[in-house]
């Protein structure tokens, strides 16, 4: 059977392309799988689940609906942009939430799942705000905001971010090798997937004199990117 893995989606109201985009792979695509991963960002912001509106709801009808009616099941790792997506959001939506990072076992391969900011060492601008960002205090201080002052705040974050994207170098931006080669030594395994740099491509480690596969995930502005593992193999689709 297959299993499919996406991530930085960035759903949002204004968008509605994207939105539809993802209803078609839901409708085709993944209703045919085994199990469907969301390694983060599936939502441009998430401002808390009491604040569940919009395409967010609508997404959480689609997955509940993928799962129930299809039998596939739905894995969650939440990004930078939606970590405050929790237990409220998974309920609804009939998933399961994993923790960043996450080891699966795909046939006899076993597979670290990762967002992979974290790997964006060289940045460390953006790694003083991620770790603000995912203070508990912090978060439950955001969370106890109004939704229209959560919503100003994701307006202001968001204009930021893309300054700061506008203005670091691609290597900034890019994972570090190092903090890559930590991580596959930390779980011992050769088998990597993530997100968040919006580079999708499969890019070969050395690693003690052993090859290492790290495969990216691409993003979905203006396009649908997905990985595929069938048949004891992974691909890469973009369309």
């Amino acid at each position: 059977m297959t299993h499919l893995f996406i991530a930085d989606l960035h759903l949002n109201d204004q968008q509605p392309e994207i939105y539809y985009r993802f209803k078609e792979f839901l409708d085709n695509k993944a209703r045919n799988s085994r199990a469907l991963y969301i390694l983060g960002d599936l939502f441009e912001y998430y401002l808390g689940d009491d604040a569940m509106e919009g395409v967010i709801k609508q997404v959480s009808k689609d997955l509940k609906e993928l799962s129930s009616q299809h039998n596939v099941e739905c894995f969650f790792m939440p990004g930078n942009r939606d970590f405050l997506l929790s237990s409220g959001f998974a309920e609804k939506a009939a998933i399961t939430l994993l923790k960043d990072p996450t080891c699966i076992q795909l046939d006899e391969k076993k597979v670290i799942l990762t967002h992979a900011d974290e790997l964006c060492t060289d940045d460390g601008e953006y790694q003083k705000v991620r770790l603000q960002l995912r203070d508990p205090k912090w978060q439950q201080w955001f969370l106890s905001q109004s939704i229209p002052e959560r919503i100003e705040f994701a307006k202001q974050a968001r204009i930021k971010s893309q300054q700061h994207t506008q203005s670091a170098s691609n290597e900034i931006m890019d994972v570090n090798n190092l903090a890559v080669k930590n991580l596959f030594l930390k779980h011992q395994t050769p088998f990597m997937l993530h997100g968040h740099t919006h580079r999708p491509s499969f890019h070969t480690h050395k690693i003690n004199n052993i090859s290492h596969q790290r495969m990216v995930l691409g993003d979905w502005h203006y396009q649908t990117s997905y990985i595929e593992y069938k048949n004891n193999n992974f691909q890469l689709v973009t369309c």
